[in-house]
């Protein structure tokens, strides 16, 4: 116990902040490096109005925006509290949408791409790696090569066709689905089973967009893997000595050859809180990716860092739980 927390649990667990510490380091660096300013963007905006404002008002709501943006200081001072806003959990206004909190619009926004993307990924993974795994070893089976072919052929489909070419088809001219949001108009989001079905009747198109876009990567990294495995001696051996296939194929092959896999689901999982951008665009759903894109338009400086910061400590976080998992999955972590 003592050899695996110190060879193995503490260096990670160092290198899990380490992660987070340059990955903060570089979101506060990077916007600043930007030549336009969130706060002289704001008063533009103010001012564009055309009225007359008197000069000493400017200058006062110049000097307390940027107080309240944290731009006040050198660039050190700066830094040292953007992270002490950080650690109580303070993100400042947005500017976009002042005085709303940042905190407060990716907490609406971050439900909404959860429980699709998460969803969604998790399912195209699943389907990947099993058809996968059976397409690599049962090579003659003909519904498997029609998988094959049609994973092939939409794989290097660029996503928004795929998205575009969804809503064309099942929103158009079979109208099937709607075109966009995550809701019909005035329904009220609640656990009931009238909005819930309201809300996977909106969620299908998306959904299946984002499982077609992970079905080729996931099924073609299988079954490439599963194609190395099966030529091990373990393997050989095992049927030769007269293993059944239906106990060779998930504990001698599948095992083996997902673990890779799994490592990039945990890279996956780790950047659903950034949003599925292109997908929240096409079809008009509220989640974080959509309202990222807007505070870029509307170079909402806050709101960009905070989306940037969700990102960052969620794909540290994934990769730190894979990490953890790793020996229960592979006993030759637990050897070593």
């Amino acid at each position: 116990m003592r050899t695996f927390l110190l060879r193995y649990l503490i260096p990670r667990i160092v290198q899990f902040f380490v992660v987070i510490f340059i990955g903060v380091t570089v979101a506060f660096i990077i916007p600043r490096l930007s030549p336009t300013s969130p706060v002289e963007s704001q008063i533009g905006l103010i001012t564009s109005s055309g009225s007359s404002i008197d000069p000493e008002a400017i200058q006062h709501l110049r000097d307390s925006l940027t107080e309240m943006y944290g731009l006040s200081g050198s660039p050190l001072q700066q830094y040292f509290a953007f992270w002490g806003r950080l650690l109580r959990g303070d993100l400042g206004p947005s500017l976009s949408s002042f005085p709303t909190p940042v905190s407060e619009l990716v907490g609406r926004a971050m439900p909404w791409t959860l429980s699709i993307v998460l969803a969604a990924t998790l399912l195209s993974w699943v389907l990947g790696n099993l058809f996968g795994v059976l397409a690599s070893y049962y090579p003659r089976k003909r519904l498997l090569g029609v998988v094959d072919v049609a994973s092939q052929a939409v794989r290097p489909i660029p996503y928004y066709v795929i998205a575009i070419l969804l809503l064309v088809i099942f929103a158009y001219i079979l109208p099937l689905f709607p075109f966009s949001g995550a809701y019909s108009v005035g329904a009220r989001p609640g656990f009931t089973p009238a909005f819930i079905g309201d809300y996977l009747w909106h969620a299908a198109l998306p959904a299946l967009t984002l499982i077609l876009v992970g079905f080729g990567g996931w099924f073609v990294g299988m079954k490439a893997l599963t194609s190395n495995v099966i030529s091990e001696d373990y393997v050989v051996y095992a049927e030769t000595a007269g293993i059944a296939p239906k106990r060779v194929l998930p504990h001698y092959i599948a095992r083996n050859a997902m673990l890779p896999q799994i490592t990039g689901l945990g890279m996956d999982l780790g950047t659903v809180f950034s949003g599925a951008l292109i997908m929240e665009v096409v079809f008009g759903y509220p989640g974080v990716g959509l309202l990222s894109l807007q505070a870029v338009f509307r170079n909402d400086y806050s709101l960009m860092m905070g989306i940037t910061l969700y990102s960052i400590i969620g794909v540290a976080t994934a990769v730190f739980v894979i990490d953890l998992l790793y020996p229960l999955l592979d006993p030759r972590v637990r050897h070593q």
